[in-house]
């Protein structure tokens, strides 16, 4: 098959792979639909996270179950299947609690590498959720993004508190950010702040749902956000970024007693217990259990209640990947989708 390979910083190619094979009873073979590139791929892609060797990419996946182990009871071949980013038993007390990216079996799909014609999927019964039937393609780019970005934008304002009568601040405009702003209006909040600088990012977050655009970083943006709220700061904020200048704004834009939802993968986030522990903050988040919302994520996009696939701002072949990165780490693209 053929497959994205990181080799070093800036160095991706698309080569031959060996396909997938059943290693567990409990596996699932998919052939993908489509895949794409995530914000988080781009910290090794920089080098700001080490390449150990030549490495698989990609950890977001759709597509048609060609396979299954023989443990495998609820998944069936012929299937579409929406997965998670990380795998699950579905099964464990950790699970069951709905942190399935904390399952005490979970596999990190990005070790795998789904930017490829076909997936292995540990766990298949925990891990994949079948649509209703194969969905039409015009459905694809928004399942795709119910595999990260949307469950953890979703996380991320839900990790919040976001819902009826609160204001919202957003924290990041990539596609997790732009999908938080979509949660949070689904969850009813009354007013949503995001945080951009770049004018077709507002666009998609004000058709998402934000009431509010705000421009300013750092303590500029605190600033605003204090005086868009009456002095007080939002009720719930997502950070949706990963660095010590984001997670800040963050909390500092936060209403005593309100909550942040972190979703940004960290990145040498360093906090100030003495700031945090006099601000009456709430902070809640992580790795998103992404399999904890997918049927109820998969259901909204079925019924054509969201789009989340507009966040593919840039579709190419897999044979393209390359390019595909260049995009996003320019900045030339919110999320790239790769078509197989």
């Amino acid at each position: 098959m053929r497959g994205a390979v990181l080799y070093a910083p800036g160095d991706i190619r698309v080569e031959e792979r060996d396909d997938p094979t059943i290693l567990a009873p409990t596996d699932a073979i998919i052939r993908l639909s489509a895949t794409c590139v995530c914000g988080s791929d781009l910290w090794p892609y920089r080098g700001v996270e080490a390449v150990d060797g030549p490495a698989p990419m990609g950890h977001e996946y759709v597509g048609i179950v060609e396979e299954v182990g023989s443990e495998v009871q609820h998944i069936k071949p012929g299937q579409f299947v929406v997965g998670s980013f990380w795998a699950s038993d579905n099964t464990c007390e950790i699970c069951q609690a709905g942190y399935q990216s904390s399952c005490v079996q979970r596999v990190l799909m990005g070790t795998i590498g789904t930017q490829a014609e076909l997936a292995r999927v540990p766990l298949a019964d925990g891990t994949l959720v079948a649509t209703p039937d194969i969905p039409p393609d015009d459905l694809i780019p928004s399942l795709l993004a119910a595999s990260d970005v949307l469950g953890t934008g979703w996380f991320g304002a839900v990790a919040a508190e976001a819902g009826p009568g609160k204001t919202v601040a957003v924290v990041g405009d990539g596609a997790v950010g732009l999908l938080a702003v979509l949660a949070a209006k689904q969850l009813g909040a009354e007013r949503i702040i995001a945080m951009s600088r770049h004018q077709p990012r507002q666009q998609l977050a004000v058709e998402y749902g934000a009431t509010d655009i705000v421009e300013e970083r750092g303590d500029q943006g605190v600033a605003r956000i204090k005086e868009l709220t009456g002095g007080l700061g939002a009720h719930s904020v997502v950070e949706a970024v990963g660095t010590t200048e984001s997670m800040t704004q963050a909390i500092r834009s936060t209403r005593p007693g309100g909550h942040v939802g972190y979703v940004g993968v960290a990145h040498g986030v360093e906090l100030s217990v003495e700031e945090l522990f006099f601000s009456h903050v709430h902070l809640h988040g992580g790795p998103a259990p992404v399999r904890h919302f997918l049927p109820e994520l998969i259901d909204l996009i079925w019924n054509r209640q969201i789009n989340p696939g507009k966040v593919f701002d840039l579709s190419l072949p897999l044979e393209q990947a390359a390019e595909g990165y260049r995009a996003m780490n320019e900045r030339r693209a919110i999320k790239t989708l790769l078509t197989i």
